[in-house]
């Protein structure tokens, strides 16, 4: 007979109310000790287990905390400390605040997408570094646990293969040379936690997800197979996410205890079903969403579960969600001014554990034990479903989705317009909110201040910059957005079929958090959203001011769009709803308008043959929203930590005039891709690092532009920063910006001066 459990694959670390956020941000500027951060988010990670514990949950996880990223944790555990970072001790918090953010002498280490979501994680760097265990992080989480509320956790470590996959300074063919000097240290991690008595111990490997090959698959093989012959008296699950396992007959065959699979996303069940599952093994049955935030249909999700168990009939079922929870809010119980119909239709991490022991109840006792919590479920999806959010279709039926002149014809209208120089400096679009510009909004949305006095207030910022940018001799302007918060709620605010919530803060990377609007319905654009503050900025200054845009795929990929919603239709909607924006920008005299897309490749399956189907719904969308401009009119559009050459065809296809991409964290990658990858139109590597608080130097930001201009025409290049700088203080901002410019204008007089002699 079956045995039912229920787990969970890991909580939100930021607290209910960021509360992780403040404590690290604190502890960063001085305000509080090492000791104080410690206590404070200890108690908040035993709070985290606490209601995991109160709630029933059978495995619960430990080990999932984490002061910035799990990736850089177990980097660090591991001594994998960049070498520009090997004089600390690598045991100190401030060596590994250190190696994520950068410090005065030393940038910081790469940071990038974690598989197709919106979290980054630290990529570590193997070259030059000497392996070896300095810290157990997962066995003092286990301890902790036990010794503090009795809980015997399920410790998650990022698996062997995952890991070195992420990580780069190896060469492909020495792939599992690494993974063999690792794996005595995963060994060593797993006996000792063994010998604290641990049961049961997650091992993450979204990996398998991926399109491995045959040698990865039968390093894979190798890799679970020693562990076995060296670690005993421990239950090992692979755990997997995001999508169908790729030779899912030979990973089930894996010596470990169970297998966790994905069954939101993917195809797994129609695997078990033709190709069944070994009776021997626990089956971790992924069934709620981990990565969306709408309430499941607890029937449908019972007899999804009825038939994974018919196919499967596993030793265990595990209830859980699909991947770990660090991907949604914590709760919705806070959301007080949320339309009550889109409330009953959320379900976020704690709402989210309730669906997991109902599930698991329902299998063990029958679906009576839990008749009205099931009840309760249907009415509330039927409710929205009934609600204006669904009742307009709004269809797209427009084909052509092409600029009609093109680019180098454009080109030569364009710069007879804006007249800029060779190597025209920019920024990407936000500039620094500061303490007192959140402080106002606030004040501004609990109606403490007029509109009239909040306008008058964004518009003194803006007025503040414009200034601050001319007196910098920065050649294209931008207005700062000091009106929003979000690129991307901003829109949700203001374009039908959103809502918003107040306290739905996902982590994005590091301490940064975001608040992702909810996709509840059909999209459409009911009044300008942009142009009045764009067009004031450009009403003090000569120099061209850029409208500032979040593209369709960004918008979709970065809210919680309903998982009944077709994606690529309302990513249609969303790119309609942009046109009109985009045209009114163009109406109100605005020349040069930037879509950003920072989330294009984030969207990606992690099955390769799905590709072609979503970069051609991408450029199809993007398309919609800025083809029908004037040939004079430059569309600029901005990407990040996407791998270029992997997408290179889809970036193409999205004919922007002007695209600026984050590099400077891949420490001279991306160029390099340009050596085989010949781009015609103009592009902006991003110079220096905005994510972390170091100003760069002249002579390194001079390195950063010869070095792309040793690949790509000077007449193509723009100078900017790597991305919006909303999160950085002011002074520093300055001071940054101060040196590119002063940097560009050294690269002008030498590409003039090479040109004359």
């Amino acid at each position: 007979m079956t045995t039912i459990l229920s787990s969970n694959l890991g909580y939100p670390r930021i607290g209910e109310k960021r509360e992780w956020k403040r404590a690290i941000e604190a502890f960063w500027q001085g305000d509080i000790t090492e000791k104080a951060l410690k206590d404070q988010t200890q108690k908040l990670r035993l709070d985290n287990l606490k209601k995991q514990k109160e709630q029933g949950i059978d495995l619960i996880p430990v080990g999932d905390f984490s002061f910035y990223d799990h990736v850089l944790d177990t980097a660090v555990a591991f001594n994998i400390i960049p070498k520009r970072f090997q004089h600390h001790n690598p045991s100190e918090l401030s060596t590994y605040f250190a190696i994520a953010r950068g410090e005065k002498d030393a940038v910081a280490a790469e940071m990038t997408k974690w598989f197709n979501t919106n979290y980054h994680y630290i990529v570590p760097e193997l070259n030059d570094v000497s392996p070896q265990l300095v810290e157990n992080r997962a066995l003092y989480y286990y301890q902790e646990a036990k010794e503090e509320l009795g809980i015997d956790g399920k410790p998650v470590i990022v698996g062997p293969v995952t890991f070195v996959k992420l990580a780069k300074g190896y060469q492909e063919n020495e792939l599992e040379i690494w993974i063999n000097r690792l794996l005595p240290l995963y060994e060593q991690v797993l006996t000792e936690l063994a010998e604290a008595g641990t049961r049961w111990v997650q091992i993450d490997e979204p990996i398998l997800g991926t399109n491995l090959s045959e040698k990865e698959l039968q390093l894979v093989e190798k890799v679970y197979q020693r562990l076995d012959n060296n670690v005993s008296g421990i239950q090992l699950i692979i755990q997997t996410y995001f999508e169908t396992v790729q030779h899912y007959q030979r990973i089930v065959k894996l010596p470990v205890h169970g297998i966790g699979l994905d069954f939101v996303h993917g195809d797994n069940l129609s695997l078990i079903q033709k190709y069944g599952f070994p009776a021997d093994k626990v089956l971790g049955a992924g069934i709620i969403n981990g990565r969306n935030v709408w309430r499941a249909n607890l029937e449908d999700k019972y007899q999804l579960l009825e038939a994974i168990k018919e196919a499967a009939n596993p030793q265990s079922l595990v209830v859980q969600g699909s991947c770990s929870l660090l991907h949604v809010p914590v709760t919705k119980q806070l959301e007080e001014k949320l339309d009550t119909i889109v409330k009953d239709g959320l379900s976020f991490a704690d709402e989210k554990l309730v669906e997991i022991t109902l599930l698991s109840s329902a299998i063990k006792e029958g679906k009576q034990s839990v008749a009205s919590a099931f009840e309760a479920s249907e009415n509330a999806i039927n409710r929205l479903d009934q609600s204006n959010y669904r009742n307009q279709s709004v269809e797209v039926t427009k084909q052509n989705v092409k600029r009609n002149v093109p680019f180098a014809e454009r080109k030569v209208q364009q710069q007879k317009d804006l007249n800029l120089p060779i190597l025209p400096t920019t920024t990407i679009g936000s500039l620094p909110q500061t303490t007192e510009v959140k402080r106002t909004r606030t004040k501004w949305r609990k109606g403490d201040i007029s509109d009239e006095q909040y306008n008058q207030f964004v518009q003194a910022e803006t007025r503040k910059w414009i200034q601050i940018q001319e007196d910098l001799e920065l050649d294209v302007l931008v207005h700062g957005e000091f009106e929003r918060t979000d690129m991307v709620e901003y829109f949700g605010e203001k374009l039908k079929g959103f809502a918003v919530t107040e306290y739905g803060w996902v982590q994005s990377y590091g301490s940064r958090c975001v608040k992702p609007p909810l996709l509840a319905g059909n999209v459409e654009w009911e009044k300008p959203i942009t142009v009045k503050e764009i067009a004031y900025a450009q009403s003090l200054t000569e120099k061209p001011v850029k409208g500032m845009l979040t593209g369709p795929v960004t918008i979709l990929n970065w809210s919680f769009v309903h998982e009944e919603l077709p994606r690529f239709t309302v990513q249609d909607q969303i790119g309609l709803a942009l046109e009109k924006e985009v045209l009114a920008l163009e109406e109100a005299g605005v020349k040069i308008i930037q879509v950003d897309e920072p989330a294009l490749r984030e969207g990606l399956p992690l099955d390769k043959l799905k590709w072609p189907a979503y970069f051609d719904a991408a450029v199809r969308a993007f398309g919609l929203a800025t083809s029908t401009v004037k040939p004079e009119t430059q569309i600029h559009t901005h990407m990040c930590y996407s791998e270029f050459g992997e997408i290179y065809e889809a970036i193409d296809g999205l004919d922007a005039d002007v695209i600026s991409i984050e590099t400077s964290r891949s420490h001279g990658e991306m160029v390099e891709t340009f050596e085989v990858n010949h781009y015609k139109k103009d592009i902006g590597l991003g110079v220096y690092d905005i994510h972390s608080p170091r100003v760069p130097s002249v002579a390194e930001l001079e390195v950063n532009i010869k070095r792309a201009l040793e690949t790509i025409e000077v007449e193509q290049f723009w100078i900017n920063p790597d991305c919006g700088l909303k999160t950085r203080k002011e002074a520093e901002t300055i001071a940054a910006l101060e040196k590119m410019v002063e940097a560009a204008k050294l690269a002008r007089e030498k590409y003039v001066s090479i040109k004359q002699n």
